[in-house]
């Protein structure tokens, strides 16, 4: 869980989370301002806490490299904002633990909820226009490219150069083009979501300068893709580590 003013929010989620198939819930918090550390650890959570605010990319890459310390064979990115709903979680990981894919995305375009779930207009036009650009440059057919559900094979995070992309939102596109331009396979589910005062959305300012920060990442696939030019975000995956076995199906 990659933590920001979390505190309302959080223990709802973390109840809804299916505690027969998650080993263990880690929080990063990214100094936040209210009390979602007291929170977490009142609940037992595995709790990190960033000294200053390092951005959401950075939270996410302590989220990862902590999953993987842990032991973990399949890593689920679930926000404690209460946006997603915890319980899509077995069907993510199932795909993953059978071997269909090695990512798996929560959907929020997939069976049409997300104006539904109070996704505003103009977040959504935005979604569908950049998601259809980035189809088009990155040579996929994903429905969307701004879900924060998401869950990972932990091969595929001890592959990837994550520790070069952006401690920014953009990161979220970062490591998604990554895993599609090397060869990864990309599953998807359909996702309800729900929009809230208590969920966490950037503003529209920080949208646009995220929207130009993912045309870049997808120009950036394009060329590096077709051999136009190289660039480092797409080198090749380092060779994986051997990990002991672990049982299937199990994440966090």
């Amino acid at each position: 869980m990659p933590a920001y003013n979390a505190a309302e929010t959080v223990e709802r989620t973390y109840r809804e989370i299916p505690k027969d198939i998650v080993d263990e819930v880690i929080l990063v918090d990214d100094c936040s301002r209210d009390a979602t550390v007291e929170v977490a650890k009142k609940l037992g959570l595995t709790t990190i806490v960033h000294a200053e605010n390092r951005g959401y990319g950075a939270n996410q890459k302590t989220c990862y490299r902590a999953a993987l310390d842990h032991g973990a064979q399949i890593v689920v990115m679930v926000h404690p904002d209460y946006q997603y709903d915890p319980h899509l979680i077995l069907p993510l990981c199932s795909l993953l633990a059978d071997g269909l894919y090695d990512v798996t995305l929560g959907s929020r375009i997939l069976g049409g909820g997300a104006l539904r779930g109070g996704m505003p207009l103009w977040r959504y036009v935005s979604n569908r226009l950049l998601t259809l650009v980035q189809n088009l440059l990155l040579g996929s057919k994903l429905s969307e490219f701004h879900t924060g559900y998401r869950a990972f094979r932990c091969e595929v995070l001890e592959s990837l150069p994550l520790g070069g992309n952006s401690d920014d939102f953009v990161f979220d596109n970062e490591i998604l083009a990554q895993i599609l331009l090397a060869g990864f396979r990309v599953g998807e589910v359909s996702c309800p979501t729900k929009y809230f005062p208590e969920a966490s959305s950037i503003n529209f300012r920080r949208s646009i300068m995220y929207g130009f920060g993912v045309l870049r990442v997808s120009v950036l696939g394009f060329l590096h893709r077709t051999g136009l030019s190289t660039s480092s975000l797409f080198r090749r995956p380092e060779p994986r580590t051997s990990r002991a076995p672990r049982p299937a199906g199990r994440g966090r």
